[in-house]
């Protein structure tokens, strides 16, 4: 699983996005659990995913209402299907409104940059 963390700082809250290859919502289930071993995410406000599988769509906003249709939306539009991606959040204190999903887009992007200089090289 690859893991960048501290990507994103708003008002407090921190952000770090995951992903990892994944086919199905129990392996996804399973990722997230070997994810939140680190302590630091075990400690997170928030782990919304989202995920193209073969039997269809699967998100979870954890907590951060509408966070992982924002994931799917950004999967679909790349069309990378069988691949789980979390965008992490620590809450900061204070309320970001819509920024809130727009963090959440910009750190989908940051891991899919990532991921297409990996397929480059």
């Amino acid at each position: 699983m690859r893991v960048l963390e501290n990507i994103i700082s708003d008002r407090g809250s921190k952000y770090a996005v995951s992903g990892a290859p994944c086919t199905s919502d129990a392996e996804a289930k399973q990722l997230l659990k070997e994810l939140q071993r680190r302590k630091k995410f075990a400690k997170a406000t928030h782990n919304s995913w989202a995920l193209l599988a073969t039997d269809g769509p699967l998100k979870n906003d954890d907590g951060e209402s509408g966070a992982g249709m924002v994931i799917l939306r950004m999967l679909e539009r790349e069309a990378l299907h069988d691949h789980l991606i979390i965008v992490t959040r620590w809450y900061g204190g204070k309320h970001l409104g819509g920024d809130r999903f727009r963090h959440v887009q910009e750190a989908v992007r940051i891991y899919l940059d990532a991921l297409a200089v990996d397929r480059q090289g």
